[in-house]
């Protein structure tokens, strides 16, 4: 079977297969789904990215087709106030549609707000932006890669010109002689990658890993520091200082492809490496060891994920690594440069075609006249009809129900609830809402919220594009159809437009622009296929242009990368070897200094909370806590805390714990573990109710991408 074949959507066959992806992180590990008996199971596949090689998450993937707990009809909320009941598609559609349309002849167009998500597909998240800004006209829309991606994603628009992930195939890892991961956990959060890792130092490699516990990750590392949260920008001009001081700069590419060098140099004079230790813990001798084992490799290749990432100051951070990584002359050279490891499934495509505020297909931004121009053409509506930049996803969510923010918001494919910093602030505002619609395959903790749920499709039921952390555009494909009563997201968005174009009533009987009662809408903009080729002429001249990308190229490969404009040319597997996406062709240096995180320990929040995520668990936890074996393995929330802390507080392994912020609390079972700091205490943010972690972080965002400060934040820990 060939990765463009589709005998699994042929009827009459048995046992039915497709070659997919996996639904979960931004590896996008290759898989063979197999129907036989109306069993589903996952088979091997091998695909570059993982070579065969599935997580548990993806093993049981399929469990989740025929969950007892899947929606399979429209639900809705007795306007008395009371609980959701099943509804059909009519009745949910006109509801919603009458909620819509009262909210915005009262309160203005963008009374309306729209949050997305990091697991749609390239033509949901296209569709997604096309429907705020055309059938809603409403500048607010954003989504939960803003919580994910945003901050490196800043850091290499303002570097290099241009945000991929990996500027590089993954293969690059094995292959350096020096891999510095910041803030990065693949052993739990994409286990598949470490097979990369395994190689890299297999050749000899030296793997070093900068994280404040020592997980599974850092326990593989030649070396681990260990530093305070919230000081890697600290280490970053450190090591920089100490890259210049034993001349390990690569002055002639400096010169060549870069420019403001100089300011930089200038500031990290003053980040002497004892300054360095003193702030963040890490000793001076691993700081000089890490310099020297990348100044000195021929290949090295500096990592950053949402350790480093999810800061008040997260951009200045990243930027700190990428100054790094361009002065020892990296970035564009096979074998080595700057990456950042992508978190969600779409992460990348998905915030490249629209779903961000600020954004239009292709990379483009909003502000941007001609870029307004081209895709208000491909759209067929007056540059001037579509509204302007929309505020960032905290921002958002935070003025929801308030005066003078959005009264009305759709979620698609995301559980603020759940993900959100100051969590119960959040819930709070999705109450206040006149109406909150949630289109989703389980009911989470936000669809139990809602005005109107939606059901459906999942990964495993619709064909669309994704677009891994490599910038390589995969095919998903159907293994099969939605179950009856269920749709897919583009069907959804089509009905839901159809309804709302002016003089169509939102119980319309069927009219050539309004479908029947209770079939969904057909036509091109339910049509993956036809969305995905729309999506490539607004791409067409963008930062990240799919234009020359079709599925049939697709098929024809394990992937094709952007930037690709044209069918007859090459795509692009590695960026920068001979210029940057820059006006000039010359990457950027940017001085950045370290200053202290937003909230700082005090005597009544002594201790320095983080969060993260646990390797059988995967992002709020709607899907895998739904999953026998991955519950099995991961069952319960709980906080980690290092044994002389607990005895300090009295409280044995297995104790109920509070952890109490400024902003609220969770409570879960302690932990002990001696790989965390004494002064630091971490718990996994997949859990909702008492143990929701995301009650207790910071809501103080990045001035630049937006990013909330969830990494650290000052707490207590009693025992409860």
């Amino acid at each position: 079977m060939t990765d463009g074949a589709r005998p699994a959507t042929r009827p009459g066959r048995s046992p039915r297969e497709a070659a997919t992806h996996c639904p979960y992180c931004a590896l996008q590990c290759g898989m063979v789904l197999r129907e036989e008996g109306g069993r589903v199971t996952v088979l091997p596949r091998e695909f570059p990215t993982n070579r065969g090689g599935l997580c548990q998450k993806g093993w049981t993937a399929a469990e989740l087709l025929d969950h007892p707990e899947r929606l399979t009809t429209p639900l809705v909320r007795d306007r008395a106030g009371g609980g959701l009941r099943p509804a059909s598609w009519s009745v949910a559609l006109a509801r919603i549609v009458a909620g819509l349309r009262a909210v915005q002849d009262g309160h203005g167009r963008d009374a309306v707000a729209v949050f997305g998500g990091g697991g749609l597909t390239n033509e949901k998240a296209y569709a997604l932006g096309r429907f705020a800004r055309v059938a809603l006209g409403t500048r607010h829309i954003d989504y939960n890669g803003r919580f994910c991606m945003s901050s490196a994603a800043a850091a290499g628009l303002r570097a290099f010109g241009v945000d991929r992930g990996l500027p590089f195939p993954l293969a690059d890892l094995g292959r350096a002689d020096t891999l510095l991961l910041v803030g990065a956990n693949p052993a739990e959060t994409m286990p598949p990658l470490v097979r990369w890792l395994t190689e890299q130092r297999r050749r000899g490699g030296r793997l070093i890993v900068v994280d404040p516990r020592a997980t599974a990750t850092a326990r593989q590392a030649d070396l681990h520091l260990q530093p305070l949260p919230g000081t890697d920008l600290a280490v970053a001009n450190a090591l920089l200082h100490i890259a210049l001081t034993e001349g390990w700069v690569d002055r002639a590419y400096v010169a060549e492809r870069t420019s403001g060098f100089d300011a930089v140099r200038r500031t990290v004079a003053g980040w002497w490496p004892a300054r360095a230790e003193q702030l963040s813990g890490v000793p001076v001798a691993d700081l000089e060891a890490t310099a020297r084992a990348l100044g000195t490799a021929e290949r090295a290749v500096i990592l950053t994920a949402r350790g480093a990432e999810q800061h008040a100051k997260g951009v200045d951070t990243v930027t700190a690594f990428v100054n790094l990584a361009l002065a020892l002359g990296l970035p564009g050279r096979a074998g080595s440069g700057y990456g950042c490891l992508t978190g969600q499934g779409n992460g990348q495509g998905g915030r490249e075609h629209g779903q961000k505020a600020d954004q239009l297909p292709g990379y483009r931004r909003i502000d941007d006249p001609a870029a307004r121009a081209h895709v208000a053409e491909v759209w067929g509506v007056p540059a001037d009809a579509l509204p302007g930049p929309g505020v960032p996803a905290y921002q958002l969510l935070d003025a929801l129900g308030t005066p003078g923010g959005p009264r009305a918001l759709l979620v698609f494919g995301s559980n603020p609830v759940v993900s959100a910093p100051r969590a119960a602030r959040i819930e709070r505002r999705l109450r206040d809402l006149d109406l909150l619609v949630v289109a989703d395959l389980l009911l989470s903790e936000t669809a139990a919220l809602a005005d109107v749920v939606l059901p459906t499709a999942q990964w495993a039921e619709e064909d669309g594009t994704m677009t891994n952390l490599e910038g390589r555009v995969l095919r998903r494909r159907a293994l099969r159809p939605p179950p009856a009563g269920v749709r897919t997201d583009l069907a959804i968005l089509a009905d839901l437009t159809a309804r709302l174009r002016p003089g169509t009533a939102p119980d319309a009987e069927p009219t050539p622009d309004a479908p029947p009662a209770d079939e969904p809408a057909g036509g091109d903009e339910a049509d993956p296929r036809r969305v995905f080729a729309e999506l490539r002429r607004a791409s067409a001249g963008g930062v990240a242009d799919y234009a020359g990308i079709t599925w049939e190229r697709i098929d024809a490969a394990d992937g094709v990368f952007w930037p690709c404009p044209a069918e007859d040319g090459p795509d692009s597997p590695r960026l920068f070897a001979d210029r940057f996406a820059t006006p000039d062709g010359r990457a950027r240096f940017h001085p950045v200094e370290h200053r202290p995180a937003a909230e700082e320990v005090s005597p009544d929040y002594p201790l320095h909370f983080t969060t993260g995520r646990v390797l059988a668990q995967y992002q709020s936890g709607t899907q895998t806590r739904r999953v026998a074996a991955l519950r099995r393995a991961a069952p319960d929330a709980f906080v980690e805390l290092h044994p002389d802390l607990a005895a300090r507080l009295g409280v044995a392994d297995g104790d109920p714990v509070r952890v109490v912020s400024r902003r609220g609390e969770l409570r879960a079972p302690a932990r002990l573990s001696p790989t965390i700091r004494p002064d630091t205490v971490f718990a996994p943010f997949h859990w909702g109710g008492p143990a929701r972690a995301n009650s207790v972080t910071n809501d103080a965002v990045d001035p630049i991408s937006g990013m909330p400060e969830f990494k650290i934040c000052a707490v207590r820990v009693e025992k409860a």
